[in-house]
């Protein structure tokens, strides 16, 4: 696809976009809250979803 309005003479600054390895390998994860997320993640698509008996 073309890009119609595109200005190849603007710079692309990586150092905005560039995430190190000790960003990553430093970070300090919550397991509670990211398990939290996933259940409530699933636990709300099994409320709005429709069973597939209830489609025949």
């Amino acid at each position: 696809m073309e890009t119609p309005n595109c200005q190849p003479d603007i710079l692309f600054d990586e150092e905005l976009y560039t995430i190190e390895w000790s960003d990553i390998e430093n970070a300090e994860i919550d397991y509670e809250n990211y398990l939290n997320d996933i259940e409530n993640f699933f636990r709300q698509d099994f409320e709005s979803d429709i069973l597939e008996e209830d489609i025949y």
